[in-house]
C-alpha cells in the first residue's frame, strides 16, 4: 500500500533522513519507533507531503506522491494525525469533527462515519459543544484521531498519539487503535512508547538518527534485548 525508498529529507544543511526505505501492507499496523530526534515524525511529514523529500521516493497504492500538495494526498486517503494533535481550541468538538471531513460531500456517509467514531470515543459523545481548548490531554488525542476518521482513511498517520498522556489514558488509545484497524484502516504509527507500540503492530521498524537500523515482526523486535535495552527502560543485570 505505502512503499517508502531511499528517502533523504535535510532542513537546511541538517540531513534528517539519510535513506529510509520501508513498506505498509494493507491491514496492517505497521509502527515506526526511536528515541527523540530520531527522524519518525520527520518521515510522516514527508510521506504527508509537508516537508520536501531531498530524494527518494514515496509511492502510495502505486502512485507517485512526488509533488503533490498535502491536501491532494489527503483526497487518496492518506491522513495523519499529527503530533501535538493540531486541533482547533477555539472550536467547539463538533465543529473539529465537522472539519474533518471537509473533502467530503456525501452526508449520509459523514453522518454514520461520525457516529462510529463517537462511538470509538464516547468521552466526545458527552462533549460536543464544548469549546475543544477546554478538554484534557487524553480527550484532545481522541478528537484529533477521531478528526482524522471522518475523512475515511484508508492509510491512517498516528505521530506520538500516547505523548503526554497519563499511562490509563495511554491503554485506552492503543485499544482504539486496534480497534480503527480491525474496522479496516491501514495504520503507521509513530510512537515514542516502544512497549506499547510493539504490542499492537504487527511489524516494526526501529529508526536511529535518520536510519533504519532495525525491522521484523513487533513481537520479535520485542524480544530483542537490544531493542529492550535502548527503547524499553530494561536494564541488564550487573
Amino acid at each position: 500500500m505505502l512503499e517508502v525508498t531511499d528517502l533523504r529529507v535535510n532542513y537546511g544543511a541538517i540531513k534528517a533522513l539519510h535513506g529510509v526505505t520501508l513498506r505498509v501492507n494493507r491491514g496492517e499496523i505497521v509502527t515506526l519507533i526511536g528515541c527523540n530526534g530520531a527522524g519518525k515524525s520527520t518521515t510522516l511529514r514527508a510521506i504527508s507531503g509537508i516537508v520536501r523529500a531531498a530524494g527518494g521516493s514515496i509511492t502510495y497504492e502505486g502512485r507517485d506522491l512526488a509533488g503533490l500538495k498535502p491536501h491532494d494526498i489527503v483526497r487518496l486517503g492518506l491522513v495523519q494525525a499529527p503530533e501535538g494533535r493540531g486541533i482547533f481550541s477555539n472550536m467547539t468538538v463538533a465543529e473539529n469533527l465537522e472539519l474533518g471531513a471537509f473533502i467530503r460531500s456525501d452526508r449520509d456517509g459523514i453522518s454514520a462515519d461520525r457516529e462510529k467514531a463517537l462511538t470509538l470515543f464516547p468521552r466526545l459523545r458527552e462533549r460536543l459543544d464544548q469549546s475543544a481548548g477546554t478538554l484534557s490531554g487524553g480527550e484532545q488525542q481522541m478528537l484529533a484521531i477521531a478528526r482524522a476518521l471522518l475523512t475515511r482513511p484508508k492509510l491512517l498517520l498516528l505521530d506520538e498519539p500516547s505523548l503526554g498522556l497519563a499511562p490509563q489514558i495511554v491503554q485506552i488509545i492503543f485499544r482504539i487503535i486496534r480497534e480503527i484497524n480491525e474496522q479496516g484502516a491501514t495504520i503507521l504509527l509513530v510512537e515514542q512508547n516502544a512497549h506499547m507500540a510493539l504490542k499492537v503492530a504487527h511489524r516494526a521498524y526501529v529508526l536511529d538518527v535518520g536510519r533504519i537500523v532495525m525491522e521484523g515482526k513487533a513481537s520479535d523486535l520485542a524480544a530483542s534485548e537490544d531493542v529492550q535495552d535502548a527503547y524499553m527502560g530494561r536494564k541488564r543485570a550487573g
